[in-house]
């Protein structure tokens, strides 16, 4: 891991179906794109939340 990252739970509609990921990014917009690199860019994503670590 790197200094600085925190976990994400990015919410994606792939085909329709709502789905969960927890993505390890620094930022909001790094989460997305790593998102897009995994899934394709045809992915439509919903929501992106910073994780809390309890």
């Amino acid at each position: 891991m790197r200094c600085g990252t925190k976990y994400f739970d990015v919410e994606i509609d792939a085909e329709n179906i709502n789905q969960i990921m927890t993505v390890p990014a620094r930022s909001p917009a790094e989460a997305r794109k790593l998102v897009r690199q995994k899934c394709g860019s045809d992915v439509q994503i919903l929501t992106v939340r910073e994780k809390n670590r309890r």
